[in-house]
């Protein structure tokens, strides 16, 4: 139980980590733990677009995609033009004191071969989460997401991925709560 506890402590650590790359965006911050949760919803709606997937391989590879940031903390484009991360020692010595450990590796190790349909709609999830964020700032004015979003837009791998890539680059990132600018949100009645 207690090298449950210890893996548990460390998970927390994805809340502490922050995704190094918005220091070059010159806006925005978010959490290793807060992209995970987005990658996972992606992966979600990506396998609902695919049926034909597994759908708790994707989910249990949009989870555990970026555990190992844990241990090497979060790297950017930039910093790995510099920097060497042993990933894989990383994760060897995190699954090594797990029971479950071997499906951990196992999951980060298909995550990264990019071999099976499900790793590919967890990477476009991964990218897709990206893209999103960026599409957020973007609308808020920052001039650099657009030619970032082009960048990630790029690395996608299925089709389905593309498409809603696609929609969310044409779709202000306002409009889920703000579309309907009438009565309601002069008087703020929730009586609907």
């Amino acid at each position: 139980m207690k090298s449950i506890a210890n893996f548990l402590f460390e998970t927390g650590m994805l809340q502490k980590t922050p995704r190094s790359g918005f220091q070059f965006l010159g806006s925005g911050s978010e959490s290793v733990a807060e992209h995970v949760l987005r990658t996972i919803f992606i992966g979600y709606a990506l396998c609902k677009m695919d049926p034909q997937v597994d759908e708790a391989r994707v989910l249990k590879l949009c989870l555990i995609h970026d555990l190992p940031e844990t241990r090497t903390g979060d790297m950017n484009y930039v910093n790995k033009k510099y920097v060497a991360v042993n990933e894989k020692k990383a994760v060897r010595e995190l699954a090594e004191t797990l029971f479950f450990g071997e499906e951990i590796q196992g999951a980060i190790n298909e995550f990264n071969e990019k071999k099976t349909r499900e790793s590919l709609i967890a990477r476009d999830a991964d990218q897709i989460a990206l893209i999103l964020q960026l599409k957020e700032y973007g609308d808020l004015g920052n001039k650099y997401s657009k030619e970032w979003i082009d960048f990630a837009m790029k690395r996608l791998c299925t089709d389905t991925a593309k498409k809603l890539a696609s929609a969310i680059t044409e779709t202000d990132s306002s409009e889920w709560w703000f579309e309907e600018k009438g009565e309601w949100w002069v008087n703020a009645n929730n009586n609907g």
